[in-house]
């Protein structure tokens, strides 16, 4: 699969050409891939009926029940542009599409070592005999050979299409710097509560690949400054769960088991990587998770 999105010249993506890419050959969960490109193609018509029809199947067929499969690679570069262009109402679901056709299953994990993972198993195997975490590469270095589309987004007026962007961006495999610097920028003007708590999550997202020591000590001192906004605190104190081995200081279990931490579970679940937890109490559940033993 990596071989395959890697020898798909710019042009045929930026010019939409379908047929130069072997759908036929990865099928998705419930047929074969040839499907794929008049989805694509409804997708980014002008009717926004259809539109919305093309992509609530292409969320059914390539993603289903939170794992990725081959043919979702190759559809990325493809719903990129389309988010990019298309009906800005689709715009979110579309670029939440393609961040989870590169990361691994995440339904019920809110872990220190789960929530801000993006690699699969390496022992899991897709449906044509393919691991689902070359898969997953597949789908991050589409991302990467674009990134001036999720990057053009991140302004969007749209506060979702910009956590959308965010979360897309944390699954760069370079050029992390400039992303990082990005996401900082945005961070800085950003006045919508749950995307300044993705912002900080997409950051953490790419340090812990990284091992970025600077991101780890700098969402301490986010989550630790009491002149902070609370789901400021609360979204960097777990995000530097997710960056430490250590187990939580006596400041941050009494921030985060604070009774009025739950004020803010509405808020949270609209954070992309909060709400596959759970449907309901994201929030909750990644706090029990990451405080019990087990998880430190």
């Amino acid at each position: 699969m990596r071989t395959v999105l890697a020898a798909v010249p710019r042009e045929a993506r930026d010019e939409f050409r379908y047929d130069e890419i072997p759908w036929e050959r990865f099928p998705h969960f419930y047929g074969t891939g040839a499907e794929v490109p008049g989805l694509l193609r409804m997708l980014a018509s002008e009717d926004a009926e259809d539109a919305g029809r093309a992509l609530w199947r292409l969320w059914t067929t390539v993603h289903h029940q939170g794992s990725t499969i081959e043919v979702a690679a190759l559809a990325v570069p493809f719903l990129l542009r389309i988010a990019a262009t298309g009906h800005p109402a689709l715009r979110a679901d579309t670029l939440t599409l393609v961040a989870v056709s590169g990361r691994c299953q995440h339904l019920g994990d809110g872990t220190r070592e789960g929530l801000l993972q993006v690699a699969e198993d390496p022992l899991l195997v897709g449906p044509v005999e393919c691991p689902v975490d070359w898969t997953v590469q597949a789908a991050r270095d589409a991302v990467t050979s674009d990134l001036h589309l999720p990057l053009s987004l991140l302004p969007d007026p749209d506060p979702k299409v910009r956590s959308a962007a965010a979360f897309v961006l944390a699954l760069a495999t370079g050029e992390v710097p400039r992303i990082s610097c990005a996401l900082h920028e945005r961070l800085v003007v950003e006045d919508e509560p749950a995307v300044q708590v993705g912002l900080i999550l997409a950051i953490a997202q790419l340090a812990r690949e990284q091992r970025d020591v600077r991101t780890r000590d700098w969402v301490r001192e986010l989550w630790s400054d009491p002149d902070r906004a609370p789901h400021v605190r609360i979204g960097a104190g777990l995000a530097w769960l997710c960056l430490v081995d250590a187990p939580a200081p006596d400041e941050l279990r009494a921030l985060l088991t604070d009774p009025g931490t739950r004020r803010h579970g509405d808020l949270f679940q609209q954070v992309p990587w909060i709400s596959p937890v759970d449907s309901c109490e994201g929030l909750r559940r990644c706090i029990e998770e990451m405080l019990t033993p087990s998880a430190s």
